[in-house]
């Protein structure tokens, strides 16, 4: 009888640790009708089925119809890592909803994945706000902060790209007024580039970090053989690391993994994609997707 409590015993905490050390992530998908030109069964849930058959992750797909249009506190509080998708409906998920996000990011309790047209997600929008704000306080930290106001200045048109001779965003200076008060104005990011082109030719991608995790097992450089195109500049804030480039015969370039602290979470932005072509269908697009899961997961 000892024996078999004690065997018990065991099975129940060898159980336990398991399901602390399993990854959960939440994959976060748009679901528009066109995923359907290269995806059977939507990109959201292609991307959640390779996951969930790799070694210690566990994964579940989510929606705008899901309850709480996906992203409901109980599926958020039991998320390590948010994968997100969004394109054509990306106002539908609201700026408190986003920093509802962001503040867990912040806390540690998630990191975020924003992959290709996720730049306007209103998660990633939000964590590139919080972002811009610290590090306009962090540079102007010596002014006075009784006598200072901050004014925050939006993009002049949502969800619309920059020419490309336009102020890069974000950007932030003080105004001194003669009263003795200074204003700390602040551009928030744009979030977008000026240039795309939708017509799936192929595209090289170079490891810049060879070394990074997020790059294990990804070659010094590799071909996606249908994407959409993004040509720089990106308007969002200097990332702390830059792994991936991208670049197209025709000149077009792009820093197409770029990773962020937030706070004491992390945000990573993958740039390769378009609904309409199975770029996550493509083994070195999952495991760099994969690779960043295990990364971001990682509690400092």
């Amino acid at each position: 009888m000892a024996r078999n409590i004690v065997s018990i015993t065991l099975l129940f905490i060898s159980t336990a640790l398991l399901q602390a050390e399993t990854i959960k992530i939440v994959v976060w998908d748009e679901q528009q009708p066109s995923q359907k030109e290269a995806y059977d069964n939507f990109l959201g849930n292609e991307i959640a089925s390779y996951l969930g058959k790799q070694d210690g992750l566990s994964a579940r797909s989510v929606n705008l119809t899901s309850p709480e249009q996906g992203i409901a506190d109980n599926v958020l509080d039991s998320c390590d890592v948010l994968i997100w998708w969004g394109h054509i409906r990306q106002s539908e998920i609201t700026p408190e909803q986003g920093r509802t996000i962001v503040r867990r990011i912040k806390n540690g309790q998630l990191s975020l994945i924003a992959l290709h047209s996720a730049h306007w997600a209103t998660p990633f929008v939000e964590a590139m706000k919080d972002r811009t704000l610290s590090n306009a306080l962090i540079k102007f930290n010596k002014l006075p902060s009784e006598e200072l106001d901050i004014k925050y200045v939006d993009p002049p048109f949502r969800y619309f790209a920059p020419d490309r001779d336009d102020a890069l965003t974000p950007r932030y200076y003080p105004r001194k007024f003669p009263n003795g008060r200074t204003e700390l104005v602040i551009h928030w990011p744009n979030c977008c580039f000026p240039a795309y082109r939708n017509d799936g030719k192929p595209s090289t991608l170079f490891t810049i970090q060879r070394e990074h995790p997020i790059a294990k097992g990804i070659p010094a450089k590799f071909q996606l053989p249908s994407t959409e195109m993004y040509d720089e500049p990106f308007h969002v804030p200097e990332p702390d690391e830059v792994i991936f480039e991208e670049r197209w015969p025709t000149g077009e370039w792009f820093r197409s993994g770029m990773l962020w602290n937030i706070g004491a979470g992390k945000v990573f932005y993958f740039r390769p994609g378009h609904e309409t072509f199975p770029v996550y269908k493509q083994d070195m697009a999952l495991k760099i997707v994969e690779n960043a899961v295990r990364f971001l997961a990682i509690k400092k």
